[in-house]
C-alpha cells in the first residue's frame, strides 16, 4: 500500500513561493512572543546560577523547536492545507509550552516535557509523510530524525518525572541528543547517515525567517522595558533606563540589519554545499544571538527595578547579554562570510573592561556604557562597510 501524502506538498523550485515567508508562519511566531516574555519574566525572579542554567536549558529548547519549524516550512510549501494544518497544530502545542516556562522546573515540568516532545515528533512524522513518495532520501533523513527525536524524547519525559536534583541533568542530556544529532548528520545504525549537501534549500527563505526572529526577540525587549517602566515611579533614572533599552535595541538591530542579514541569504544561495552552511549559520548561531537578546532584556530590567544597586547577577545580565549578541553577530559573519569583523572584537574588549570596572558602577551606569559599546559597534560596521563601498542592508 503506498505511504504518504499523494499530492507534492515541497516548496516550488522558483518563483516567487521559493522564498516566500507565508502569514501562517507569521502566525507561528507570534506565540513564540509570549513565549519570550515567559522566558524573560523566570531568568529574572531566578537570578541564581541553578535558576541560570533551568533558563539556558529552556532557550535551548524553544530555539530548537523554533528553528526546526523553519526547517519544515523552508522544506514543505505552508501554502498548502495539510502543510498550514501542520503548522497551526504547532503553534497551539507552542503555546502550551510557553505557559510551562515559569513552572517547567516545577509543577507544569509534565506539561513541558510532553508537549515539547509531541512537537518535535509531530514534525519528524510531517515530514516522512510529506516526501516519502516524492523524495525518498529526504524522507529517510527525516526517519533518521524521529529517531534521534524518540530517544532526547525519552530523556524529557524521563526527567520530567524526575526530583529536580535529576530533572535538570536529564534534559540537559536531552537536549544535548538532540543538538548534537544534526552535527552528525543524524547517524543512525542500520540507517546510515544523511547528506546535508543533497538538502534542496531556500536561502533567502531560512534568512529571512531567522531575521524575523530576531525582530521578535527585539520587541520583547520593549514589552519587558515597557511593563517595568509602566509599573515604576517616573524618575530619572527610570527615564535613563528606559532610553537606555531603546537605544540598545537599536544598535542591536543595526548591528544585525545594517548588512549581516543579508550576507547570510547570498552566503546560501552561492555555497557549493548550502545544507551544511545553513546548519551551522541559522541552526546553531543564531542560537547566541537570540539569548543575547533575551539576556539584554532581562538586564534592562534589572536596571529599572534597582538602578542604585548592582549585584552580580545584574554584572552577568547587563553587560553578558550584549556579549553574547556580539559573539553570535561575530561568528555568524565569520560563518557566511568569512571574515573577523573588528568592531564586534572591540566591542567585546570594552565590555571586558567594563565588567572589570562594574563595581565601582551603579546598574543604571554599567547600562548607559553597555548601550554605549552596542552603538559603537553599530556605527563602526557601518564605517567600515561605506568605506569598502558595499551594499546597505535593510
Amino acid at each position: 500500500m503506498a505511504f504518504g501524502f499523494r499530492r507534492d506538498l515541497t516548496r516550488p523550485d522558483d518563483g516567487e513561493g521559493r522564498e516566500r515567508v507565508a502569514f501562517v508562519e507569521l502566525f507561528f511566531d507570534l506565540i513564540f512572543v509570549f513565549a519570550l516574555t515567559q522566558l524573560s519574566a523566570y531568568l529574572s525572579t531566578e537570578s541564581t546560577p541553578l535558576g541560570a542554567l533551568e533558563g539556558a536549558i529552556m532557550v535551548c529548547a524553544l530555539w530548537w523547536v523554533w528553528i526546526s519549524t523553519t526547517w519544515l516550512t523552508n522544506w514543505l510549501d505552508p501554502r498548502r492545507l495539510p502543510v498550514r494544518s501542520a503548522v497551526i497544530a504547532l503553534a497551539l502545542l507552542a503555546l502550551v509550552l510557553s505557559v510551562s516556562i515559569t513552572q517547567a522546573f516545577g509543577d507544569r515540568a509534565w506539561a513541558f516535557a510532553l508537549t515539547y516532545v509531541a512537537m518535535q515528533l509531530l514534525r519528524a512524522v510531517v515530514m516522512i509523510l510529506a516526501t516519502w513518495r516524492h523524495d525518498r532520501e529526504a524522507a529517510r533523513t527525516f526517519v533518521r530524525v524521529l529517531v534521534w527525536q524518540s530517544a532526547g524524547g525519552a530523556l524529557w519525559i524521563g526527567g520530567a518525572l524526575l526530583p529536580l536534583p535529576f530533572q535538570l541533568p536529564m534534559w540537559g542530556a536531552a537536549l544535548a541528543v538532540e543538538y548534537v544529532s544534526a552535527t552528525v548528520d543524524f547517524r543512525t545504525p542500520g540507517l546510515g547517515r544523511s547528506k546535508p549537501e543533497t538538502w534542496d534549500l531556500s536561502g533567502a527563505h531560512l534568512a529571512e525567517r531567522a531575521a524575523l526572529f530576531v525582530l521578535i526577540a527585539l520587541g520583547e525587549t520593549f514589552l519587558v522595558t515597557g511593563f517595568a517602566f509602566a509599573g515604576a515611579e517616573s524618575t530619572p533614572a527610570a527615564v535613563a533606563g528606559v532610553a537606555s533599552a531603546f537605544v540598545a535595541a537599536a544598535a542591536m538591530w543595526w548591528i544585525y540589519f545594517d548588512h549581516g542579514e543579508r550576507e547570510g541569504s547570498a552566503a546560501i544561495s552561492a555555497a557549493d554545499r548550502p545544507g551544511r552552511l545553513a546548519r551551522t549559520a541559522y541552526t546553531y548561531v543564531h542560537l547566541a544571538v537570540i539569548g543575547g537578546i533575551v539576556l539584554t532584556s532581562v538586564g534592562d530590567k534589572e536596571v529599572l527595578a534597582h538602578p542604585h544597586e548592582l549585584s552580580p547577577s545584574g554584572i552577568v545580565t547587563i553587560l553578558g547579554g550584549p556579549a553574547l549578541f556580539l559573539i553570535g553577530t561575530l561568528l555568524f559573519r565569520f560563518v557566511v562570510a568569512r571574515r573577523w569583523m573588528l568592531p564586534h572584537l572591540a566591542g567585546l574588549v570594552a565590555l571586558a573592561a567594563a565588567a572589570v570596572a562594574a563595581s565601582a558602577l551603579t546598574p543604571l551606569a554599567l547600562g548607559l556604557v553597555a548601550s554605549g559599546v552596542l552603538v559603537a559597534v553599530a556605527v563602526g560596521e557601518t564605517a567600515v562597510r561605506v568605506r569598502e563601498g558595499r551594499e546597505q542592508g535593510g
